[in-house]
């Protein structure tokens, strides 16, 4: 049982035991700023899941300019739609024009936060991601001793011609320092909230990068794939902490189809600082 299905199993029975004890909750369900649908109740057709999620889209936008959304309630005559942003995971309630909202709440704030935390520390741990090559060393200089001859041999020879090649080979054989690149497996990132020229690293890796370039922020990044074909794209850090150090990059599923790569593909990622 991977990761994922831990989350999803627990959070899907937290929703079912908050539907149980509130009968008047028509419809519920949980998903994640990239779209992703983590557990919801099997009467809600998924168009109506897109429809919500799409309402929602232009509120998310606005209120980045205020530090975010904790919740909404919208109530109607036929009853109220509801929101609770918990972190990375958001949930949506339609329920009757007679529940007790004020129970309804109590309980989700109480249940679904205490699920989170539990999940964050039974997780396993991460794995490492491997580390990123150090940068080229630049040769010493060759110094090539001029051997000394007599006079009389020194007129009959012809001028030495070893000279000049060895410093055209050092010239060409020197090293000139490139961005070093990093094997990362392609992960979907997708949802309305998301832009399709931005993938996602995580930041122990951006940070190695910084670390060499001398603390300079990397802004774009360059994905190669192993059939040479390659894209220029912004980064920006993963959000989501179960990724940390397992040496993923989030690709939206455009820039996907684009490369011709999948899911679980290994791609080489390079930053690129200008």
């Amino acid at each position: 049982m991977t990761e994922n299905d831990v989350y999803a199993i627990a959070l899907q029975n937290a929703l079912d035991e908050i539907r149980n004890a509130c009968p008047d909750i028509q419809h519920a369900f949980i998903f994640k700023e990239t779209g992703e649908i983590v557990a919801g109740d099997a009467e809600t057709p998924q168009k109506v899941i897109v429809r919500v999620l799409d309402a929602f889209n232009g509120i998310f936008n606005r209120a980045e300019a205020i530090g975010g959304i904790e919740a909404i309630t919208l109530k109607c005559g036929g009853g109220t739609v509801a929101l609770h942003s918990f972190g990375e995971h958001h949930l949506v309630m339609v329920t009757s024009a007679t529940a007790d909202l004020n129970y309804i709440n109590t309980l989700t704030r109480v249940l679904i936060p205490t699920v989170l935390k539990l999940l964050e520390k039974i997780s396993p741990t991460p794995l490492k991601n491997i580390p990123a090559p150090s940068p080229p060393q630049t040769p010493k200089p060759i110094t090539i001793p001029t051997p000394t001859l007599p006079v009389e041999e020194k007129e009959t020879l012809e001028e030495p011609a070893i000279q000049k090649p060895v410093e055209e080979e050092l010239k060409t054989e020197m090293p000139s320092f490139e961005p070093p690149a990093t094997q990362l497996i392609v992960e979907n990132i997708g949802g309305l909230l998301v832009p399709s020229d931005t993938v996602r690293i995580d930041n122990e890796t951006l940070t190695q990068w910084e670390n060499l370039f001398e603390g300079k922020k990397v802004e774009y990044v360059e994905i190669e794939t192993f059939d040479g074909k390659t894209t220029k794209c912004k980064v920006k850090p993963i959000k989501d902490s179960k990724y940390f150090g397992k040496g993923i990059v989030q690709i939206p599923e455009k820039m996907q189809l684009t490369l011709e790569i999948k899911k679980g593909e290994l791609v080489r990622v390079r930053p690129i600082i200008e």
